[in-house]
């Protein structure tokens, strides 16, 4: 490895000469006498070099530094070459704004408008997905292109809602740079067009945390029948599909008055063919023993108005959610998604029971073959987790059915 004194005491040759350090790093000292600072990396299989600056004016200390933040750059899939002014920056942020500390100053003007769980996921997607990669960085260094290279890394673990939500995030931190004379772009703005689009299909869903909670809300403040509207809480409280709840046997619930409540629903109800067991967290429970003073003498929970041994309109749900002004946004289907992606983006290491949670069909043969009664007390802690953050806000069960009690579903 290099000293300073070997640095200081090189003299110029009738040929450029290197002196190596580690790690990649070495000294070129040219015929003229003049020493710059490279180093080597291998970057889609081609040995690549870099300039990182001419001694004296860049130390070694400083070239080291230098150096193992360009390994930190390839570790994350950029290649240093394509970023030479953005690497410079990063050998010494302290005297200059970085990004993380504007967002922070953002996110400090905001955080009392927000609910406190909301304002926690705001900070949390922050620290985990965009700090970590760009953080160290003056926002008027940091380009589309790093910026698109953010956010596809999100993309590729399957967050796509994610990824759109804080290319969001970050160009109102852009924006607020922009204002406070920190940078003169805003490429999280430029970068939109290239992500992913939301595959939503013939099923709209609100996914964002705090919108559903306001849906929910109103919803449940409509004047309609107490069934229709526990159906809808059973529905965003279990995530089934909606046809599951329409019909939905008493026969099915077990264990009600215990702490490993369970609803059952046999294969010819699924999509998939196959039994699906639904842990009941006492919120759901409490819904389920709300509804027995209207159907309990009836076979489904949920039964027709007019004619009580059929269950309710497969309509019902998706009325009540359009009556509360949320007509092509938001469907009874759509709660899936809605739980899909908010226990996703907060949970991604639990992925696999949230699939299971969904009743979704495995992708290889071998985890298909797996008991799907299996992990049951994590997927109850799962649904209670979800539970807590959706209902945060909403009134009880014994509210929401209490002075309701309208004709006709």
């Amino acid at each position: 490895m290099l000293t300073d004194t070997k640095i200081k005491t090189a003299k110029a040759a009738d040929k450029p000469y290197r002196l190596t350090d580690s790690e990649g790093l070495f000294l070129h000292v040219m015929t003229t006498g003049k020493r710059y600072w490279r180093v080597r990396y291998r970057s889609n299989g081609k040995e690549q070099t870099l300039t990182l600056g001419s001694y004296p004016e860049l130390g070694l200390k400083d070239a080291r530094h230098m150096r193992d933040k360009a390994k930190e750059m390839l570790k994350s899939g950029i290649d240093p070459n394509q970023n030479e002014k953005l690497l410079a920056v990063q050998s010494d942020t302290r005297e200059v704004d970085t990004f993380e500390l504007v967002a922070r100053e953002w996110f400090d003007l905001r955080k009392d408008l927000w609910r406190p769980r909301h304002a926690h996921d705001v900070i949390n997607s922050l620290e985990r997905d965009v700090f970590p990669l760009i953080g160290s960085l003056p926002p008027s260094k940091i380009t589309a292109r790093l910026t698109l290279h953010v956010l596809k890394q999100i993309e590729e673990r399957g967050a796509v809602e994610t990824a759109h939500r804080i290319r969001q995030r970050m160009s109102e931190i852009f924006v607020h740079a922009i204002a406070t004379d920190r940078c003169d772009a805003d490429p999280a703005q430029t970068v939109r067009a290239a992500l992913r689009p939301v595959q939503r299909g013939r099923q709209p869903a609100i996914t964002s945390l705090e919108a559903v909670r306001e849906m929910i809300g109103r919803v449940e403040a409509d004047a309609a029948h107490p069934v229709t509207l526990l159906a809808f809480r059973l529905l965003y409280l279990t995530a089934v599909r909606p046809g599951e709840v329409r019909g939905a046997l008493w026969s099915e619930f077990h264990g009600l008055d215990t702490d490993e409540a369970v609803w059952i629903i046999p294969p010819e109800r699924m999509k998939m063919k196959k039994e699906h067991i639904v842990p009941l967290v006492p919120e759901a429970v409490a819904v389920v023993q709300a509804l027995k003073p209207f159907s309990e003498r009836w076979p489904h929970l949920f039964p027709n108005a007019r004619r009580p041994k059929l269950p309710m309109s497969e309509n019902a749900i998706g009325y009540l959610i359009n009556r509360s002004g949320y007509h092509g946004q938001h469907v009874p289907h759509g709660f899936r998604s809605t739980f899909s992606s908010i226990m996703n983006e907060r949970y991604p290491q639990d992925h696999n029971f949230i699939e299971l949670m969904l009743a979704h069909a495995p992708k290889d043969k071998v985890s298909s073959a797996y008991n799907r009664a299996l992990h049951l007390e994590k997927r109850r802690s799962l649904a209670k987790i979800w539970c807590d953050i959706i209902m945060e806000g909403q009134v009880s069960t014994l509210t929401l059915v209490s002075g309701k009690r309208k004709a006709s579903q």
